[in-house]
C-alpha cells in the first residue's frame, strides 16, 4: 500500500487490461496489481507483456500474460471463455496516425478503426455478458482528448476516439440498472515510450516537446501513472455512482475549446 495515498481496494477482483505491455496500459496493470487485483496483462508484444507481469509479481501482486490481437473477435471470445467471469475490463490497446485529410487514406481509417473501435467492441462483446450475469463490473475504455475535441493533423485518430466515446455512452445507457458500469478516460498528451520515440525523430526534439506540451495549460505532458490513478478509481467500488462519463485528464487542454 502506498503511504500517503488513498488506495481503493481491489482485493479479490479480476482485471483484464489490454495494451498493458507499455505506457498507460502498463501503468494501469501495475497499479491494479498493487491494489490487490489479479491482473491479466493482454498485449500483442509477448516480451513487453511478460515484463509487465514480472514487475507485478515482483511487487507481490498476481498477474498472467495473454497474447491477443484485439481486432480479432474470435480470439477475444476464446479468451473470455478461457478466463471466465472478470470484474474489471480496461480497453487500452490502441494505435495512432498522423495526418489530415490529404495525408489520410481509407486504409488508415480502417486500421485505426480495427484496433481503437472494434477492439473495445470485441472485448465488451466477449466479457460483458458474464459481468451482467454476476450483476457487477467496471468497463473502462481509453479514449482521448481527441474523443472530445478536434485535434489538428490527427483525422483518423480523432474519428476513432470520438467513436470510443460514443460506444462508452451508449453501453452505459443500454446497461443501466445492471450493476455494470461503462466509463471512458480522455487523456491529453502523455509521456509514453511511443510518444517519446516519435519526439526523438524530430530535428529538434526539445522544441517538439515544448510545442506539444504547450497545448496543455499546465505546460507539460501527463504521466502514465496519472492516467492509471483515474483508472484505479473507476475500477473501484468507490466510483459506483460513476457511469457513462468521459473523464478528462488533459492538463486543461479542453478548457479553451
Amino acid at each position: 500500500m502506498r503511504k500517503g495515498f488513498i488506495v481503493f481496494d481491489l482485493n479479490g477482483k479480476r482485471a483484464v487490461v489490454t495494451g498493458a505491455g507499455s505506457g498507460i496500459g502498463e501503468a494501469i496493470a501495475l497499479r491494479f496489481g498493487e491494489a490487490g487485483a489479479w491482473v491479466w496483462v493482454v498485449d500483442r508484444n509477448e516480451a513487453e507483456g511478460n515484463a509487465t507481469v514480472e514487475r507485478i509479481r515482483a511487487a507481490g501482486g498476481k498477474a498472467e500474460f495473454e497474447a491477443l490481437d484485439v481486432s480479432d473477435a474470435g480470439a477475444a471470445k476464446a479468451l473470455a471463455e478461457r478466463l471466465g467471469a472478470i470484474d474489471i475490463l480496461v480497453n487500452n490497446a490502441g494505435v495512432g496516425h498522423v495526418g489530415g485529410l490529404l495525408e489520410t487514406e481509407a486504409e488508415d481509417l480502417d486500421r485505426l478503426h480495427a484496433v481503437n473501435v472494434r477492439g473495445p467492441f470485441n472485448l465488451c462483446k466477449a466479457f460483458v455478458p458474464s459481468m451482467l450475469q454476476q450483476g457487477r463490473g467496471s468497463v473502462i475504455n481509453m479514449a482521448s482528448i481527441g474523443g472530445i475535441v478536434g485535434v489538428r493533423d490527427r483525422l483518423a485518430y480523432t474519428v476513432s476516439k470520438h467513436a470510443v466515446v460514443g460506444l462508452t455512452r451508449v453501453l452505459a445507457l443500454d446497461h443501466s440498472h445492471t450493476g455494470v458500469r461503462f466509463n471512458a478516460i480522455c487523456p491529453g498528451r502523455v509521456e509514453t515510450p511511443f510518444v517519446k520515440a516519435r519526439i526523438a525523430e524530430y530535428a529538434d526534439p526539445e522544441a517538439a516537446y515544448r510545442e506539444m506540451a504547450s497545448t496543455q495549460l499546465n505546460g507539460r505532458m501527463g504521466k502514465p501513472e496519472e492516467i492509471a490513478a483515474m483508472a484505479h478509481y473507476l475500477a473501484s467500488d468507490e466510483s459506483a455512482m460513476v457511469t457513462g462519463s468521459c473523464q478528462l485528464i488533459d492538463g486543461g487542454w479542453s478548457a479553451g475549446k
